[in-house]
């Protein structure tokens, strides 16, 4: 079991969505939050939000800038101490086929995504390591899993941050190290960041996924997809031909088409 009491947790992307409400469960629990945003605004309003429930701190940060990641790494261990849980949560997404994305929504997509979870565990690691405990959740998706037309960056980015979260866990495991890793794989959740999205199977609701997740890191779980038949996914790939794959999850539950009506979140 991973204890949230008296523990500090960091949540990036906190200040929005399953975030935030991440956040107020950590708080529930007895834990200190320290949350990094992007968005000055929402970070300013939730730090409000939040202020008499429990200890709460906020950056406000561009976790896709190594340089100013390093900075507030190194300023909220000098200001709040060691962080104890770290859940990777910000995400980012630009719909449309692949030759419609430009050279920077790739890279911002890119590093987002994948290289700056990778980029924070590297940072906090090294004391989880010597305390001998800690917990790391890293909230993928479903696209980490199945590929997707109108979203090949994001799922791009969803396969790379799914593998190393798991290998990551492994090397703990391996290492007897006493630090937990959780990977999360959901689909589509509606927090606003998939507005217009079209699906046949039911849209997440961003309240249950988030005590779903914080349940999952109390628990140690290795893996959490949501929903249920998510789990399916790779023993389908694995049984049937690609095109028989490509049939029944393009043509019959729809998947493929999903992404048709797309708008996002205005950025």
């Amino acid at each position: 079991m991973t204890k949230i009491s008296s523990k500090t947790v960091l949540i990036t992307g906190g200040a929005s969505g399953i975030g935030k409400l991440m956040g107020r469960q950590v708080l529930d629990r007895g834990g200190t939050l320290v949350i990094w945003d992007i968005d000055k605004f929402n970070l300013q309003h939730v730090l409000s939000e939040f202020k008499d429930i429990g200890e709460v701190y906020g950056y406000t940060i561009d976790i896709a800038n190594t340089t100013w990641v390093q900075e507030i790494a190194k300023q909220v261990e000098e200001e709040i101490g060691p962080i104890d849980i770290l859940i990777n949560n910000a995400g980012i997404v630009f719909g449309g086929y692949f030759h419609e994305n430009s050279l920077q929504q790739v890279d911002k997509t890119i590093k987002i995504n994948a290289i700056a979870p990778m980029q924070l565990a590297l940072i906090f690691l090294p004391g989880m390591l010597k305390r001998k405990q800690g917990h790391i959740c890293n909230i993928t998706s479903s696209a980490g899993l199945v590929a997707n037309p109108k979203m090949a960056v994001y799922a791009g980015s969803k396969w790379a941050i799914t593998g190393w979260s798991d290998s990551l866990r492994l090397e703990m495991k391996y290492l007897k190290t006493g630090i937990g890793v959780t990977t999360v794989t959901p689909y589509y959740i509606n927090t606003g960041m998939f507005n217009g999205v079209k699906s046949r199977i039911p849209i997440l609701d961003q309240y249950k996924v988030s005590k779903r997740i914080i349940k999952a890191i109390e628990n140690n779980r290795i893996y959490l997809s949501m929903p249920w038949s998510m789990r399916l996914v790779r023993l389908a790939q694995g049984l049937f031909p690609i095109w028989f794959y490509d049939w029944f999850v393009g043509r019959i539950i729809g998947v493929y088409k999903t992404m048709d009506e797309f708008k996002g979140r205005k950025l």
